[in-house]
């Protein structure tokens, strides 16, 4: 395969959505790409439809240039063209001569984005050379992309720092670049430190003035990254560059969901192919994946606290009209709306929240208002619903079926920490427990007491219900509640357990944690077996 351009059914030029996302993304503190993570992360922007991928900084380091040379061979782009990113020339010499040119070239990519100084301070401290000399970099080495037939982007990097101190030269550094053939001049918020009104009126004062096709590139240093980028479209701007998820250096880039988002949705701009926006949701938790990062729960479009709602008033609304506390339909990202259960939850939340799991509540309102009381009733105590789906769905079901939903009995439990001379510690679990009729007891090591009751608990059941084989613990979370004081304290444990398919959350709350772990594990494992249809014991 090659990286031949992108089909002609989305090519309109007239608008860029441009991902630096293993560029400029990947310099976030905790990222560190792989090879194969950029083929990775390209192919699912490429899915999504951006117009253009930034995949670094070729002849600058291994890594990006075996990226392009793997790229070339292993990725056909339906969507996207690949582009190599670098620098002008070196003051004093020939674009044709210089090395770091030529390895862009070298590269492959149809486009490259060149780095060009437009702050006086830096080229004069930074580039140590001349205001005059550094314009004629730009000019060549633009005039010399061209000339080997590379479309050419230029980000004038420090522009707005650069335009408040040196206006003048600023924009002339915009001109050298579009006349000397650049596609798009970009004016780069390099240190993040704007707002959308100096955004908007810099970017509409520059392109009445140059005449130059522009573009926008925000860091997010004062929380206005997406703000910035649509104050700059607002302005005449037509080439946003953004970041998956917002990954960048320091606090991170324009974050590329909501950027499209509103584009699409609130402008009315088609810049992604037909029906790739429903796809947003799933692009940006895969690339989260990837590059190793919790996806952010409350990330606007895309999170998956976006359209969750906890208020019983909101419920109650949304019962009625999900418009009215919502702004957009969360299906047209890909998204879905969530209903919270807590002890602020009403009628209306306890009933949308059931719709959402599947279980039928009808019209019996008495119902309803026993899982209320219930729910308030157990969160007084500390337990915690809106992070345990999977315990709400067990309470839920207890009462509307007038039983508690079981498949084995404990009879007692055990958990032994022993503590050796060499310093070592043997963490040993016995449970006794009664399913099907016949009495089980077993017992097993861990590298903790918990992780020791599991495996007993797992060794136990195993045989009866071989379902639980695929069962495993994925994450574990103690905290002590308050009103009580030191080792007498409430515990409050949040289990995440999944099979492969999809995971789950339970919460035990008890006098100390061994105890509320327990709790924890028995639901899991109720609804481990529940989610795999076995029937529950009679």
């Amino acid at each position: 395969m090659t990286t031949s351009g992108p089909d002609d059914s989305f090519s309109d030029d007239s608008f860029h959505v441009f991902d630096t996302t293993l560029r400029d993304g990947a310099q976030r503190e905790g990222i560190n790409l792989t090879v194969a993570d950029k083929l990775t992360i390209a192919r699912h922007l490429d899915d999504f439809g951006v117009g253009f991928i930034e995949g670094g900084w070729p002849g600058a380091n291994p890594r990006d240039t075996e990226f392009f040379a793997r790229a070339k061979a292993e990725i056909t782009f339906k969507n996207a063209q690949l582009v190599a990113f670098g620098a002008t020339r070196r003051p004093g010499a020939r674009a044709q001569d210089d090395p770091q040119v030529a390895a862009l070239l070298d590269s492959g990519a149809p486009v490259v984005t060149l780095v060009a100084k437009s702050h006086d301070r830096h080229v004069e401290l930074a580039l140590r050379t001349t205001l005059d000399e550094n314009v004629a970099m730009v000019r060549d080495t633009v005039s010399h992309l061209r000339a080997q037939g590379r479309r050419v982007f230029v980000d004038c990097e420090h522009f707005f720092d650069g335009y408040r101190a040196n206006p003048e030269y600023a924009k002339s550094v915009v001109r050298a670049a579009s006349e000397a053939g650049a596609d798009v001049v970009i004016l780069c918020d390099t240190n993040g430190g704007m707002l959308p009104a100096q955004i908007q009126a810099v970017v509409a004062t520059v392109l009445a003035d140059t005449g130059a096709r522009l573009g926008i590139h925000a860091q997010d240093d004062t929380g206005c990254a997406v703000a910035n980028t649509l104050a700059a479209v607002d302005a005449g701007a037509t080439h946003v560059q953004c970041t998956a998820n917002g990954y960048g250096e320091r606090v991170g880039n324009a974050n590329l969901f909501p950027v499209v988002a509103a584009l699409e949705l609130k402008y009315g701009k088609q810049v992604l192919p037909p029906g790739s926006l429903a796809e947003m949701t799933r692009i940006s938790h895969a690339i989260a994946e990837v590059v190793n990062l919790t996806p952010s729960t409350h990330q606007p479009y895309v999170g998956v606290s976006a359209f969750a709602h906890k208020a019983g008033l909101h419920a109650s609304a949304i019962k009625v009209d999900p418009d009215l506390y919502q702004h957009i339909d969360p299906g047209l990202v890909g998204n879905h709306i969530r209903m919270l259960v807590s002890d602020m939850a009403g009628r209306a939340s306890i009933e949308l929240k059931g719709k959402e799991l599947g279980v039928d509540l009808g019209d019996d309102r008495e119902l309803v208002g026993r899982v209320v009381a219930r729910v308030k009733e157990r969160e007084l105590k500390g337990y915690t619903y809106e992070a345990a789906d999977a315990s709400f769905e067990l309470l839920l079901r207890a009462e509307a079926e007038g039983r508690v939903l079981s498949y084995f009995r404990t009879e007692s439990w055990r958990a032994i920490v022993e503590d050796r001379p060499d310093g070592t510690h043997a963490n040993e679990a016995t449970v006794k427990l009664w399913a099907k009729g016949e009495r089980i007891v077993a017992t097993a090591e861990g590298n903790g007491p918990v992780n020791a009751l599991d495996r007993a608990l797992r060794v136990g059941l195993e045989r009866i219900y071989p379902q639980l084989a695929k069962l495993e613990l994925l994450d574990y979370k103690v905290r002590i509640l308050e009103g009580t004081h030191g080792t007498e304290s409430t515990t409050r444990v949040l289990i995440t357990t999944g099979d492969g398919e999809g995971d789950w959350s339970t919460v035990g709350v008890g006098e100390n944690v061994i105890a509320a772990s327990w709790q924890a594990l028995e639901d899991a494992y109720t609804y481990g077996l529940l989610k795999a249809g076995v029937a529950p014991a009679e």
